[in-house]
């Protein structure tokens, strides 16, 4: 498997699994155990979706804030959820940590809306990562 099918993968565990989270807060590591028991991926799509899922868990706050900076004609509580996971890993993902390419992060997460989102959800993810990536200087425009 290409390291590129690997990564695909992983994210959408990372997002499957993150995505739960939103209706049912994480109590302990168990949930996550419970998870691949019944999501049984390679050990390299799961190391890496629990590279996102964690570094996510961890900075979530600070995803949110730079994501809501970057919110024009939008209030956060009108993002759906689906999206709202989404733009967090390519934040967190090609942004905060540096384990993708920028450009690579908002590629992915326009294939994930296209995958998991609303029709109008690959624009909106596209539209929100430029911003965000462009203002936190992660991407030059020229590029």
């Amino acid at each position: 498997m290409l390291v590129v099918e690997r990564r695909r993968k992983a994210r959408i565990a990372a997002l499957q699994f993150l995505f739960g989270l939103e209706f049912h807060p994480l109590e302990g590591e168990e949930e996550l155990e419970d998870f691949w028991k019944h999501n049984p991926f390679r050990k390299s799509v799961r190391a890496y979706a629990e590279k996102l899922i964690w570094g996510i868990i961890e900075k979530q706050e600070e995803i949110d804030k730079i994501i809501k900076e970057s919110l024009t004609k939008w209030n956060w509580s009108r993002v759906g959820l689906i999206e709202k996971v989404i733009l967090r890993i390519a934040v967190y993902e090609g942004g905060l940590s540096g384990l993708a390419p920028s450009r690579t992060s908002i590629s992915e997460a326009i294939e994930l809306a296209k995958m998991f989102g609303s029709e109008d959800a690959p624009k909106f993810v596209n539209g929100i990562l430029d911003r965000v990536f462009t203002s936190q200087n992660w991407i030059s425009k020229e590029n």
